[in-house]
């Protein structure tokens, strides 16, 4: 069973959920509002644009917040604008003033707030557990965040905006002021140990930048996944309008869409299970380019198949590589990172990795509105798929080399 990993952590997990669950109702809930206002593929599309722009303009800063301040503190902070700002969303629609616009807004502001959250969430687990247990401590919170965010927020997004677009709002609102009330249970300073006298933001900033870059694993690594971000982002901006309505490829209703897009973090969910095991007998190298060519090969069903249950199963199959690479790589990274850094090398990787995802859906689309849905499907996966070969640039010595240098370097 190995070493429990303590209570603080668990209450951090618990505050996690909920907060994942509010962004998985929201995320899906407003391109489904959306639709209510417009048909246009860049309108709709550019609601996932504004959720993942501040990732491209805001991650870097808040690596350096989450360095220089209480970890804890900054995703109490974030959590408590998001609910506020979804408050003026929802007042707005309950007096019949709601329009595409304020989706826009709630969609930006909110997007802020979890750079700050996600970055800040990342670098506090190496101080809550030990690094040994990384993989476990990674693998709990990625099965909880996927179920959360990707496996209930979908169908629960479809059915409340079914029901009435205040309730897909106002659930957020109530989910989120219950992750402040449990995160503020976990006691305790967070911050880094740090210099008394700390250098200017930017230079902070750009030694983040430099150590991503200068290790080869991190560097390798960060640019699959931006690649990868950047094909998966345009097919699900526009996905909606392939899959939703009468007039649609698929026909389906709000939530049966919903449920569709749940069976990638079913996979997830699975692949929480697998992550462990997999980095230990294949190793983080192969353990990651396996997961990304499951990734890959799902984005390209809806080109060749409109039949859900064909689709669903390869997002099934797609969720599995997603969630296994994912905490191989993070607990890769937080563990040859020292702890004074972790805070601007995620937001460093985050940068490339989420950056790419606005411009990803900018990209699908312009795409989708010259040359169809199909295009983009078939286009975004042939991209997806050349991240495979990244993945044989990174050995296992590479790998092995870049740990121990972790080991011999001061934290």
């Amino acid at each position: 069973m190995g070493t429990p990993l303590g209570g603080k952590y668990w209450r951090l997990w618990t505050s996690a959920t909920l907060s994942n669950f509010a962004d998985g109702i929201l995320k899906f809930a407003l391109p489904l509002l959306a639709i209510g206002y417009t048909r246009s593929p860049p309108l709709v599309a550019g609601l996932t644009l504004a959720f993942t722009m501040p990732w491209l303009v805001f991650a870097l800063p808040a690596g350096a917040i989450a360095d220089r301040r209480d970890r804890r503190s900054l995703m109490l902070l974030a959590n408590a604008a998001r609910a506020t700002l979804l408050t003026g969303l929802l007042v707005a629609v309950l007096l019949d003033a709601g329009s595409i616009w304020l989706l826009y807004v709630a969609a930006l502001g909110t997007g802020i707030a979890e750079t700050c959250y996600d970055t800040a969430s990342q670098a506090i687990v190496p101080q809550l557990v030990g690094r040994d247990k990384l993989p476990r401590a990674n693998s709990r919170l990625y099965a909880a965040e996927t179920t959360a965010l990707e496996l209930a927020g979908p169908p629960a997004a479809g059915l409340l905006v079914a029901a009435a677009a205040a309730l897909s709002l106002a659930t957020p609102i109530v989910l989120w002021v219950a992750a402040v009330a449990v995160l503020l249970s976990v006691r305790g300073s967070f911050r880094a140990a740090t210099p008394d006298r700390r250098p200017h933001l930017r230079t902070e900033i750009a030694e983040g930048l430099r150590f991503v870059w200068r290790t080869r694993v991190l560097r390798t690594f960060t640019v699959m996944t931006g690649v990868f971000n950047f094909a998966s982002s345009a097919i699900m901006a526009v996905l909606v309008l392939y899959a939703v309505g009468p007039g649609s490829a698929m026909g389906l209703s709000e939530a049966a869409y919903g449920w569709l897009l749940s069976l990638i973090a079913a996979g997830c969910l699975a692949g929480s299970f697998f992550a462990e095991p997999a980095e230990r007998v294949l190793g983080p190298a192969r353990a990651i380019g396996l997961a990304f060519f499951l990734g890959a090969a799902s984005l390209g069903a809806p080109a060749l198949t409109t039949d859900p249950v064909l689709i669903g199963a390869a997002f099934f199959a797609g969720g599995v590589g997603l969630i296994v690479s994912n905490v191989t790589t993070v607990s890769l990274r937080q563990r040859i990172t020292p702890d004074r850094l972790l805070g601007r090398t995620n937001s460093s990787h985050r940068l490339v990795a989420y950056g790419t995802r606005p411009l990803g859906a900018l990209a699908g689309g312009l795409l989708a509105q010259g040359f169809g849905l199909p295009t983009v499907f078939a286009v975004m996966s042939l991209l997806a798929m050349s991240t495979v070969f990244g993945a044989t640039k990174v050995t296992a010595a590479a790998v092995a080399e870049a740990e121990r240098a972790a080991a011999d370097s001061p934290v």
